[in-house]
Parts: C-alpha cells; sequence; structure tokens
C-alpha cells in the first residue's frame, strides 16, 4: 500500500487493500482520533514525516472535520517532497474548509514548491488576507517571497515567529532557507530552535546538517554528538559523525604520505 492510499480525498473513499490488509488495519489498538493527532505532532517533531504523515492520515479516517488533520498532512507532504500531492490534497480540503487560512497557505507553499509562482503568491495573499492571525500564511508568504527573490523574507519570517513561539516554527523556516541553498540564513534560524528547545534531538542534528553544509565541520561534529546523548540511537547523526571521522583519518594519511616522501 503506498502512503497516498490513506490519505484523505473529499468524498473518495481510501483503497482498504486485500482483505489480510483490512484486517491487520482493523486490528489495530482501538484509539480516537486525537491520539493519532498527537502522535503525528511528536513524530513530525522527531523529522520523521513519513510516519507523521501516517498518523495524521489515521487521525482523519476517524474524523474528517480535524483541519489540524489537513494541514500537517498537506506540510508533511511538502517535507517529502511531495509537491502535486500537497498540492491536491490542500485543494480537496479547501473544498471542505473553505477559504481556510492555513490549508491555502500549504497550497501556497506546494505551488511554489513546483515552480507556479504566481499561482503561490494568490493563494499566499488569499491566506494573510482571512480573518485571525497564524504563523503558517506567514512562512508561506516567507517562502514565495524567496522563491520571487524579493527582500520581504526575513520580514515575514520574523512575523511567523512571533506569533507562534512554538520552537518548531524557526526550525522549518531554517529548512526552508536550506531548500533554496541560503545555508548561512538557515543557520540563524536553527540557531534560534535550538535555544528555545536545547533538549530537543531534532533541532541539534538539523544544526549539525547546517554547519557541515557551511564548512563548520568541529561545530557539526558538537551539534550530532549532542544530537545523540539526547537520542543514542539517531541514525542520520551517528552516520554523519562516523562520515566525518574517517574524513579527518582521510586527510591524516594524506599528509602523511605527503611528509614521508619530503
Amino acid at each position: 500500500m503506498s502512503r497516498f492510499d490513506r490519505l484523505e480525498f473529499g468524498e473518495q473513499q481510501p483503497h482498504l487493500g486485500t482483505t489480510g490488509e483490512q484486517n491487520q488495519r482493523y486490528r489495530e489498538p482501538d484509539h480516537d482520533e486525537r491520539h493519532w493527532l498527537r502522535l503525528a505532532g511528536d513524530e513530525r517533531r522527531r523529522g520523521l514525516h513519513e510516519s507523521a504523515l501516517r498518523y495524521y492520515s489515521r487521525a482523519l479516517e476517524l474524523d474528517r472535520s480535524l483541519v489540524d488533520g489537513w494541514v500537517g498532512q498537506v506540510q508533511m507532504l511538502i517535507a517529502l517532497a511531495e509537491y502535486p500531492e500537497a498540492e491536491l490534497w490542500s485543494r480537496k480540503a479547501l473544498e471542505l474548509f473553505k477559504n481556510n487560512a492555513e490549508l491555502l497557505a500549504g497550497r501556497a507553499q506546494a505551488l511554489c514548491r513546483s515552480g507556479d509562482l504566481r499561482s503561490a503568491q494568490a493563494s499566499c495573499d488569499a491566506a494573510i488576507g482571512q480573518q485571525g492571525m497564524f504563523a503558517y500564511p506567514w512562512v508561506a508568504r516567507g517562502e514565495v517571497m524567496l522563491a520571487r527573490k524579493e527582500n520581504l523574507d526575513e520580514y515575514c519570517f520574523d512575523k511567523a515567529v512571533q506569533l507562534d513561539p512554538d520552537w518548531l516554527v524557526p526550525l522549518e523556516i531554517g529548512g526552508i532557507y536550506l531548500h533554496y541553498g541560503r545555508d548561512a540564513k538557515a543557520l540563524i534560524r536553527i540557531r534560534q530552535a535550538v535555544e528555545k528547545a536545547p533538549d530537543q534531538a531534532y533541532c541539534w542534528y538539523r544544526q549539525g546538517v547546517c554547519e557541515l553544509s557551511l564548512g563548520l565541520t568541529r561545530a557539526a561534529e558538537r551539534s550530532y554528538a549532542r544530537c545523540l546523548q539526547l537520542v543514542p540511537n539517531h541514525a542520520e547523526a551517528r552516520t554523519a559523525l562516523a562520515g566525518l571521522a574517517n574524513n579527518r583519518s582521510v586527510v591524516r594519511r594524506f599528509f602523511r604520505r605527503l611528509f614521508n616522501r619530503s
């Protein structure tokens, strides 16, 4: 079963699979939609976007009125680089929640990643124009400004951080900057997340990724090491540290051979 089979899609029923798959599905623990929504949020904060997507979808199977589930589902598809699917699900969700600011923002971000900047701008403008103040429309607007090479991205991202103190906001803004190759700006935002949540392994891991991309290898080693202190089985951080150690070993062997020849 593909990751899209369980996504909520308007009135269309999700593919139920074979009888065996259905039996396995109904043998799962009987939890309510809020349980799956909480699990989705937890996985997202660990950087586990694939499993977060499954849990958002599970919550929506039980209650299609959970707009947070629809928004989260779209955001995880974007995080997984499934941009056409993210745009599709945001558009379908907007049939249920007309003019919802966060769903409009999700559609804007998906369109932006797909290269349709004109439609992304229109969807983003519509999101900002809705009643209420939400961080995500400003995040999406910041990305559109960045993609259009307009000097308003920092203003938009600052607005998002002001509206929502959650450490996930600057961390995901940092991820946007990384996506567009703006590594120095990414590091500033990710460090904000680390300052807000020094006990979160995912913040340290993302900081290490950013530092390494900037050539700050010693700092990256420290970030990865701190990530592993918090989550000893963090596979990506362990692999990154091993790669850095191997690179140092190669450099040492090179200079040893060079000096022995002279």
